[in-house]
């Protein structure tokens, strides 16, 4: 997910919002602004109507984020570099730069998204118990009391539950889930073997998965579920949601497959070490012509002096108008050194590979002392794999 923007940094996380977040704080809006709030109170303004609901969808992603957050900070405390978070249609991701070592980092960093979300409802409930104040209740007409709620005690009752609902659901034992990953770790730490549990968790998470599909698709011919209700809008989200998780619980297993499979493969068993190096006084037009054509690679190292400086890429020159090119040097338009995210030769390939998927690179300098002795691309890391992923680890060294 590379899409979006970069709202805030706390405690050294970036945060990201992805456009698609977009959908569900407009649907939530609409939902409570549209319907649950004039259902409840009729003699609502609109304006206080439609304040509430966006409000409401706000602190509703205001408290994913805590979730998220949570996650991160047990899990940097477990020794697990967590430097991004970024929340999307689904909630929210804590970008892990690997996972974690032990079981036992993976259980608390796993449990601590749930616990918060419950205690959130839990907070949010009392609040709003707080905000009610004394009310006359008739159990024969409960709508009279929901009606009794001023703005403020509707939106803490409404969030209370749903941070409730998050948290459970978040419990399922399904991987990629915070359920699925507390119980992969506990099997991991039962067996020892962490492929073995990954296999089990995802394998409990596609399960999930068809079950919500399944779910979703008898909503739309009327059922009716409860906590989801029914109809076609809930019933196609709720598929989609098990489709969503489906390809979740398989790629994380995939993942893991992958990164076993590059461990311990030095990134210059896989890296480009024939490749063009530009000067950095060279004119972008000469960059275009006499390289950049006639050759399929779309990064240059820029060499000074047998020292890595910088890398100039096929984006870089598209920012540029071409009547430019000429008086444009190198320098000007490449990306220095220090601002590169760099490996080394000796550096584990599963290590890149991460780094690639992660941040949307195409490729990396792999830079040693100062000098760069290649260039390792997506496309080779794939390569190697389809040559040698199914053999043993013996017969790749």
């Amino acid at each position: 997910m590379t899409s979006g923007f970069r709202l805030v940094r706390i405690a050294g996380i970036d945060i990201f919002i992805d456009w698609s977040l977009l959908i569900i704080f407009f649907l939530i809006t609409l939902g409570l602004g549209g319907g649950l709030f004039p259902s409840l109170h009729p003699n609502w303004d609109p304006l206080v109507v439609w304040t509430t609901a966006l409000v409401a969808a706000a602190l509703f992603l205001a408290s994913v984020l805590l979730h998220e957050l949570s996650h991160a900070l047990v899990g940097r405390a477990k020794g697990v570099e967590i430097n991004r978070i970024t929340l999307f249609i689904f909630g929210g991701m804590a970008h892990m730069e690997h996972e974690p070592n032990a079981w036992r980092a993976e259980l608390w960093m796993a449990i601590v998204g749930p616990i918060t979300s419950l205690l959130l409802g839990i907070i949010f409930i009392l609040l709003g118990t707080l905000a009610a104040g004394t009310m006359t209740l008739d159990p024969d007409h409960p709508e009279q009391v929901l009606a009794q709620l001023g703005p403020t005690a509707t939106l803490l009752f409404w969030l209370g539950p749903v941070n409730i609902i998050l948290g459970l659901f978040n419990l399922v034992p399904g991987f990629p889930l915070d359920g699925g990953r507390v119980l992969r770790a506990l099997m991991w730490g039962f067996t020892g073997d962490l492929r073995r549990a990954t296999r089990w968790a995802s394998q409990m998470g596609q399960a999930f998965a068809w079950l919500l599909i399944i779910t979703g698709f008898a909503m739309l011919f009327g059922a009716r579920v409860p906590i989801f209700g029914t109809g076609p809008v809930n019933g196609l989200w709720l598929a989609f949601i098990g489709w969503f998780l489906n390809n979740a619980a398989l790629m994380s297993y995939r993942q893991l497959l992958v990164r076993e499979a590059l461990e311990d493969v030095p990134v210059s068993r896989v890296m480009q070490n024939s490749f063009v190096s530009v000067d950095p006084a060279m004119s972008v037009s000469t960059l275009v012509d006499e390289r950049l054509l006639h050759s399929d690679q779309r990064a240059f190292p820029v060499v000074e002096n047998s020292r890595f400086i910088g890398l100039v890429c096929l984006h870089d020159i598209r920012k540029m108008p071409r009547d430019a090119w000429p008086s444009t040097r190198v320098s000007d338009i490449m990306t220095p050194a220090a601002s590169l995210t760099q490996v080394a030769p000796r550096d584990d390939t599963a290590e890149a590979m991460q780094i690639l998927s992660q941040r949307g690179f195409n490729q990396l300098p792999v830079v040693e002392n100062g000098q760069i002795r290649g260039l390792i691309r997506r496309e080779d890391i794939l390569k190697w794999l389809s040559l040698y992923g199914n053999q043993p680890v013996s017969a790749w060294k």
